[in-house]
């Protein structure tokens, strides 16, 4: 396909504008237009959710065997994604909770 036909006259402007919104991921315009975000389909999307839940679940596990003095294990992060800024954890430390109730926090917290 030539995109000069446009100018001759034998590509019509829908038709262009048809060829264009289908391109691939892949291709070149898709990714100067849209970045890393083009390789992220639903899959990829779907896959990072998935792996986040599992990392949860799998550190909610291990919190909760743990021993009761151990230090608990750090909070997983989430799969970093294109476009999207990590949002904060919003657990709340030992120390803020004390301090919510109005609890003096303890010494090790």
């Amino acid at each position: 396909m030539d995109l000069l036909d446009y100018h001759r006259g034998r590509l019509s402007p829908r038709r262009l504008r048809v060829l264009i919104r289908h391109l691939p991921r892949e291709s070149a315009l898709v990714r100067a237009l849209h970045g890393e975000a083009a390789e992220w389909g639903l899959t990829e999307h779907l896959l990072a959710g998935a792996v986040d839940e599992l990392a949860v679940g799998n550190w909610l596990f291990v919190t909760a065997n743990s021993g009761e003095q151990a230090d608990p294990p750090p909070r997983p992060r989430p799969v970093p994604r294109p476009g999207v800024e990590p949002e904060p954890d919003p657990a709340a430390t030992p120390a803020e909770i004390a301090a919510f109730f109005g609890a003096p926090a303890r010494g090790g917290d």
